[in-house]
């Protein structure tokens, strides 16, 4: 990543590194990889049918599938024999983490310690049931509500609410 993007800031590499290697993206590789179905393949036992088609589809499973795949391949052929594919197999999502990809909420977090202030989430809304929840939640500064985010998890209702939060305070989030 250092050589790939020698312009962008210790930060935002480490922000970029973050995405890629978080347990969405391992499991989005895993999936397209196949390591689902192969564990479908090759696990068996005492393991019911139902559970075990329930398991191959977790994310976090999938993930730790992938980072043991990984650590097999190093173990047996070493660094320089498996970059190129693993570099290959992450490069979506290398590329999106640099062009697109914005933590807000650690952008606003990181702009506003450097004035000593902190953000506050507050949950304002959830609708919908257990299964479809929808969640509206505000980001507040120094007691000023400065954004309102709307998502299908507390989560992404909380980067809308911060994305809208940085544009309040006019600060641009950090690209390469």
């Amino acid at each position: 990543m250092f050589d790939r993007f020698a312009a962008a800031s210790e930060g935002r590499l480490a922000k970029i590194r973050a995405h890629v290697v978080s347990r969405q993206s391992c499991a989005s590789v895993a999936k397209e990889l196949g390591l689902g179905q192969r564990l479908l393949e090759f696990a068996g036992g005492d393991v019911p049918s139902d559970e075990l088609q329930r398991i191959s589809r977790s994310r976090n499973v999938l993930a730790a599938v992938l980072e043991a795949a990984i650590a097999a391949v190093y173990l047996e052929h070493g660094f320089e024999a498996i970059e190129p594919a693993i570099v290959a197999a992450f490069s979506e999502r290398i590329e999106y983490a640099r062009s697109s990809h914005v933590d807000y909420k650690t952008e606003l977090q990181e702009a506003l310690a450097r004035s000593g202030k902190q953000v506050h989430y507050t949950v304002l809304e959830v609708e919908g049931p257990p299964h479809d929840r929808r969640f509206v939640c505000a980001a507040h500064v120094a007691g000023a509500q400065l954004g309102i985010g709307r998502g299908s998890t507390k989560k992404a209702a909380e980067q809308e609410a911060a994305a809208q939060a940085l544009e309040e305070l006019g600060v641009e989030p950090e690209r390469i």
